[in-house]
């Protein structure tokens, strides 16, 4: 059995600490058992870890988060990145052949996706296996994972079992499946014993395959990477689900929940203040969480959440919160904070001038032992101040070593990297014309080997 979690979000739903680069599954607010913050995808990743599924774990993310990924998962996951955003069912598409053409999984093998961000205990994990069962025991082309409905949402998919099924086997017939349907049928449903879809499904790897092969698209990773863009935008349940006609479906009994909003994530949150702030006494059910150095204060507001990040600042009824992603759906900002493979930075100023120049502030933390990644930038200049810690520079292979104190100039066409010996950080003022994240042409990743090209 092999599983993929699929990484994906646009980062509106916890905006505004959440944006494309961050979304929700990598905001640091959970407690771990070490009582440390900890996200959505790290308590996961600890789950398979402690279910002994890990080593069978795929992520099938997008450019954006492959930097985060790294950060907090670490640089031995597996992963498979999309070249695009686009929807569910080419990330699945995606993922099946990276799994056929490049991994020589058989055909015949199971495969679990699941979101990489259910609130769960650790039940749910050892649930999985029953997935592979459920496809063996019922001759089904795909198995899923349900949930007893607490009420009649929206926002779910609901999975209607057959009335006549066999009470004694481990899973159940499916009579239909709906995605995401009005109240009114949701509590129909639930009148029928519908269980809400966790968003899980398993089936044999030669079921996308052969859906690939009769749609005309490749089934070789490669090919399927050129392509991507040909790929129908259209979810996983759409374009799959609906269609099956024989669906097996195993039910889930411990706690699920989709955190995916400020009034369900806050419920899980032990602390009402996280940063800097004060809440009054007389604020009930209410969080402040901040990501600013300035302090926030909540007077006399209950039922609210207070977030504040350098991307902005939210202050919203909990109830109401989950219509910031349609309220935000048209804003189109940069992210103004980013956790990389290295450490991470936040922007701390920008400014356009008249003759077009374009500036921009950023205060960087590279962790001990961490390294920037040797490359060049053809449209921006950069000064660099180091306010803390000690390294080692790279300058058009020029080695030597920095230290606090030192301001560093670093000319566009420039190849440049930089590895901290202890904790780094600094302040970097870029300069140019157009100052976007993609002007970064990147020759070397491991310092080893920045040093080998150096040399050479």
């Amino acid at each position: 059995m092999k599983i993929v979690l699929l990484s994906g979000g646009s980062g509106k739903r916890l905006w505004p600490l959440s944006n494309d680069a961050r979304s929700k599954q990598f905001l640091k607010m959970l407690k771990n058992d070490d009582d440390r913050l900890e996200s959505m995808i790290q308590r996961v990743w600890g789950q398979l870890g402690e279910a002994g599924l890990r080593e069978h774990a795929y992520v099938a993310t997008s450019k954006p988060q492959v930097e985060m990924i790294h950060s907090q998962l670490g640089n031995e996951i597996n992963l498979i990145v999309e070249p695009e955003r686009r929807d569910t069912f080419p990330a699945i598409a995606l993922a099946a052949a990276y799994l056929y053409s490049v991994e020589g999984v058989s055909l015949n093998e199971a495969i679990v996706v699941m979101p990489v961000d259910p609130f769960v205990e650790i039940g749910f994990f050892h649930k999985l296996r029953e997935l592979e069962q459920a496809l063996e025991g019922s001759d089904a082309d795909l198995a899923l994972m349900g949930v007893k409905p607490t009420y009649p949402s929206e926002k779910y998919g609901y999975i209607i079992p057959k009335r006549d099924g066999d009470s004694a086997r481990s899973y159940m017939d499916v009579q239909s499946f709906r995605e995401k349907p009005r109240e009114e049928e949701a509590a129909e449903m639930i009148r029928q014993d519908a269980l809400w879809n966790c968003g899980v499904f398993a089936f044999k790897l030669d079921l996308i395959i052969n859906i690939l092969i009769v749609s005309g698209l490749p089934i070789q990773y490669e090919e399927m990477l050129k392509q991507y863009g040909k790929l129908p935008q259209i979810s996983f349940d759409y374009k799959v689900v609906e269609k099956a006609t024989r669906v097996a479906a195993i039910r889930y009994d411990g706690a699920w929940k989709d955190l995916g909003t400020w009034n369900t994530l806050t419920e899980e949150i032990e602390s009402p203040l996280i940063g800097k702030g004060i809440i009054a006494d007389d604020a009930v059910n209410a969080h402040v969480i901040n990501e600013l150095d300035v302090p926030i204060t909540l007077l006399g507001l209950s039922d609210v959440i207070v977030a504040a990040s350098p991307d902005g600042i939210l202050v919203a009824d909990k109830a109401s919160s989950p219509l910031i992603k349609e309220v935000m759906k048209h804003s189109e900002q940069r992210p103004m904070y980013e956790e990389r493979r290295w450490g991470r930075y936040r922007v701390l100023d920008y400014a356009t001038y008249p003759d077009g120049r374009e500036v921009l502030t950023k205060r960087i933390f590279i962790s001990a032992g961490s390294n920037l990644s040797y490359q060049y930038h053809c449209l921006r200049d950069e000064v660099w101040t180091v306010v803390s810690g000690h390294g080692t520079m790279v300058l058009n292979e020029r080695r030597f070593t920095v230290s606090a104190g030192d301001v560093l100039t670093v000319p566009k066409t420039f190849k440049h990297s930089l590895r901290a010996e202890t904790d780094i950080e600094m302040i970097e003022i870029q300069t140019g014309s157009q100052l976007i994240e993609e002007d970064i042409v990147r020759l070397e990743y491991e310092w080893d080997e920045i040093v080998q090209l150096c040399n050479a």
